[in-house]
């Protein structure tokens, strides 16, 4: 049995950001895993093994500017299988491009500039962990 009772996708192609939100919801929140992905390639190849079991992330965040697979392609192959877009999103970006954060705001999906302070990062993050409730 998984201890873990909430599981988050984090992708992200900053090995710096991936540590800091990984930290930082070990922190505030230990009882929440954060699984990583370095691009959206790696993280749809984890969401189809996942298929073959029963986990289920209970929110995945993405960033946008990634190598293979940007953020906006990822989410639209995540949207398009069956068995996952039910799994809420959320966007983790420094990008600031108004196409992309009107063509999220269609979506319905979050969408968060990364925060340069340490609180306004352990604040975002106790946000996110409310889409898994």
């Amino acid at each position: 049995m998984n201890p873990f009772k909430k599981t988050i996708l984090y992708v992200d192609d900053d090995a710096d950001d991936r540590e800091l939100l990984g930290e930082i919801m070990q922190k505030i929140a230990p009882e929440v895993k954060v699984v990583f992905s370095e691009n959206g390639l790696q993280a749809l190849e984890l969401l189809v093994e996942a298929k073959e079991t029963t986990f289920r992330p209970c929110l995945i965040v993405l960033d946008l500017n990634m190598p293979y697979l940007d953020g906006r392609q990822t989410f639209e192959r995540i949207k398009a299988d069956t068995e996952l877009k039910n799994i809420p999103v959320v966007i983790l970006s420094s990008g600031q491009n108004p196409a992309d954060i009107s063509f999220f705001g269609k979506e319905a999906v979050p969408y968060f500039t990364k925060p340069v302070r340490i609180s306004d990062m352990e604040n975002l993050a106790s946000k996110l962990i409310t889409h898994c409730d």
